[in-house]
Parts: structure tokens; C-alpha cells; sequence
């Protein structure tokens, strides 16, 4: 794992120590999602801010949700808490947490954390495969809040101290963290 860290901090690194402001003005990405993905990749914060900054995100769309009642908006709202998931799972399931895996002790946490992974997928596939008003639609979605509140208290209050307190080199991590979930955002048009 760390050989994979060495080896994107190897590539990233010239990209980022070598970078010329630009003379032209760069295009502005299309959501207010993708501007701050743009801004978070310009000046990564470490690891643990940045998945931190998506609980906080992911949280304010569910605590949305709450007040809707047009089955269109909720369905934009759930689309957008779903790609939202979907690109913060891949990028902590591809770097945080095999890296988190080999500096703290604490393998049950880190199994866990992958089957409420797994959980959330699971909710998030059948969202995609339904419609807003549909019958089980809110249900669906008021339980994948409680499986992410419930995730995103155990990551908060065990993994990610148990992680600052060991070698993680986090500002690296939230580097390589930023720069895929910019690439995720794209692949998704966001």
C-alpha cells in the first residue's frame, strides 16, 4: 500500500510543485458540487478534512430531503446523495482505508466499516433502480441516512483518531484522496 502512496505522491507531486498559474481564465465547472471539488483539489486539506467536509456535505442533503414533498426534487435530491456516496465509498475504500489498514491496529473497525459499505451500496442500487414516489422510495432513503450517520459516528469517533495518532502521513493521503475524487466527479459530470 505504501508503495502505491510513494508512487502517486511521485506522480502528483511534479504536477503540483511544477503548475503555472494560467493566463487564461480556466472554464468554471458546472455545479456548486464540482466548484468545491476544483477549490479542495487546489489546496488539498489532509485526509481526515476532506472525508470529514463530505460527511458534513452528504448530511445537509439528507437533513434536505427531510423538508421535500415534489417527487421531482426529491428525486434530483436523491440522485445527488447517491453519486455523492458512491464517489466517497470508492475513494475511501481505494486509498483511505487500505492505507488506515497497515498503520493502525484495529481490523474490526476497518471490516466493519467495509460491510456498512456494502450496506450502503446495496440502498443506493436500489434507489437507482426506483423512482420518487414510488412506494419504499423515502423509506429507503430515510434508512440509508441512519446506515451513514451511523458509519460516518464510528469513522469520526474511533477510525479517524486512531488514525491521526499514527504515521498516516495525512496531508499526502488527502492529496491522493482529492485528485481521485475530482476524477470520480468528472467521470460522473459533476
Amino acid at each position: 500500500m505504501w508503495e502505491y502512496v510513494r508512487q502517486m505522491t511521485l506522480v502528483l507531486e511534479p504536477l503540483i510543485m511544477t503548475a503555472k498559474p494560467s493566463t487564461t481564465t480556466p472554464a468554471k465547472p458546472k455545479s456548486k458540487t464540482a466548484r468545491k471539488t476544483a477549490r479542495a483539489a487546489a489546496k488539498p486539506a489532509d485526509a481526515i478534512k476532506l472525508l470529514k467536509a463530505d460527511h458534513k456535505e452528504v448530511k445537509g442533503y439528507f437533513k434536505q430531503y427531510e423538508g421535500l414533498e415534489n417527487d421531482a426534487d426529491k428525486q434530483a435530491l436523491a440522485d445527488k446523495i447517491c453519486l455523492a456516496l458512491i464517489v466517497h465509498a470508492q475513494i475511501e475504500e481505494e486509498i483511505f482505508y487500505p492505507a488506515a489498514r497497515e498503520t493502525i491496529d484495529d481490523d474490526d473497525l476497518l471490516d466493519e466499516a467495509e460491510v456498512e459499505h456494502a450496506s450502503a451500496k446495496q440502498l443506493i442500487a436500489e434507489l437507482q433502480a426506483m423512482k420518487a414516489g414510488d412506494r419504499l422510495f423515502d423509506a429507503k432513503v430515510t434508512v440509508l441516512g441512519e446506515y451513514i450517520d451511523h458509519h460516518v459516528e464510528e469513522e469520526e469517533s474511533e477510525m479517524f483518531p486512531e488514525s491521526r495518532d499514527s504515521d498516516l502521513n495525512l496531508k499526502e493521503l488527502g492529496v491522493m484522496l482529492a485528485a481521485r475524487k475530482a476524477e470520480l466527479m468528472a467521470q460522473f459530470g459533476m
